[in-house]
């Protein structure tokens, strides 16, 4: 029974062994490692770390079970069959790690550069798709699959594949279109035709999510987004000018008016979390009003949501400061006179003169 037993315990004791040191390698050296490279300013040498968590455990796992096949001394057909599995395993779980590696090589990039290679998901989904078919091939062909003929059919029916996916493609190829634009990218504030407006989040392969206001996602395909007429709030830069329409009283002192407004802008701009210190706000009369001389405020934003408190601040100290200054800001008045000869407005007793 020993004798028996005994193979078997020693196969066991390599599957086990190998579990556990790579368990022991994975939470101590590959630990150390991790804050060794965490204090250098060389961020590669992080994502090739970050990228074999959890496949040390399954590599060493691996080497203990073909070093357990080994000692068994198993039939040949049986060995060829568990070395290709193992095989198998081993170059899908390097094709995880390389497709690891590629995606944060493309993130690390595209944050480095800007402009066409922006941090949108559809360059790092498409990188992990060509190493995914890359490792795919590699495992056909180590397992003694010939790839000539499938990559024949691929091309065949990728005509027929295509015609089935018309709107994918017609997404994935506007959305590339839409980046290699420069046109949008994501953080910046646009407003679409159709009145959607928000954040862009991110460009997908097959759709862009818009973040709005309210923190609702606002999903729109690509080529719906290709197509539509786009207002970038963040182009050429995120600084917008902010109007504000206010109206004055008849008998007001413009040149009076025009100062203390200058005056109130100026410390809003100053003060306000949002505003551009360094710039000079403008008053401009815009036309007689029917109750007042109108004219418009003319302040700076550093970008699309930060006028809201700039208004909201705005509106507050003006209202202030002009009942200070004595400047009348005229309720809607209108004055309506009847003639008493008019057949359908007969005179009234009650009235004043009899109007």
């Amino acid at each position: 029974m020993f004798t028996v037993l005994k193979p078997v315990a020693i196969a066991v004791a390599y599957v086990a062994g190998g579990l556990l040191l790579g368990y022991v390698f994975e939470k101590t050296v590959l630990r150390g490692v991790k804050r060794i490279v965490a204090r250098t300013s060389w961020e590669a040498d992080n994502i090739v770390v970050r990228s074999l968590a959890g496949m040390m455990t399954l590599w060493f796992l691996l080497g203990g079970i073909y070093g357990a096949v080994l000692h068994l001394h198993v039939p040949r057909p049986a060995m060829d069959i568990t070395h290709r599995a193992l095989l198998v395993v081993f170059v899908f779980s390097v094709t995880i790690v390389l497709a690891r590696v590629a995606a944060d090589f493309v993130n690390l990039y595209s944050r480095r550069v800007g402009g066409v290679f922006l941090s949108t998901s559809i360059f790092v989904n498409i990188t992990r798709v060509i190493v995914y078919v890359i490792g795919i091939l590699v495992i056909l062909q180590s397992l003694g699959i010939s790839i000539a003929p499938i990559l024949t059919a691929l091309g065949v029916g990728g005509l027929a594949v295509a015609l089935a996916l018309q709107d994918t493609l017609s997404n994935l190829f506007a959305g590339i279109h839409v980046i290699a634009s420069g046109q949008l990218k994501p953080g910046d504030y646009i407003q679409m035709d159709g009145g959607e407006e928000g954040y862009v989040t991110d460009i997908s392969w097959r759709y862009s999510t818009i973040r709005a206001l309210s923190n609702n996602m606002i999903i729109v395909p690509n080529s719906k987004l290709a197509s539509a007429i786009v207002r970038n709030y963040a182009m050429p830069d995120r600084e917008i000018a902010v109007s504000l329409p206010v109206s004055v009283g008849y008998d007001s002192d413009l040149a009076h008016v025009e100062r203390v407004t200058v005056e109130v802008a100026k410390e809003v701009m100053a003060e306000v979390e949002g505003g551009i210190p360094g710039f000079e706000p403008a008053v401009r009369y815009q036309k007689f009003g029917d109750s007042g001389i109108d004219l418009n405020v003319v302040l700076r934003a550093k970008e699309f949501v930060d006028q809201y408190a700039l208004k909201h601040e705005m509106i507050k100290r003006l209202l202030v400061r002009y009942r200070k200054e004595g400047i009348d800001i005229p309720y809607p008045v209108r004055t309506l006179y009847v003639k008493k000869d008019d057949p359908e407005y007969p005179e009234c007793p009650e009235c004043i003169d009899g109007r």
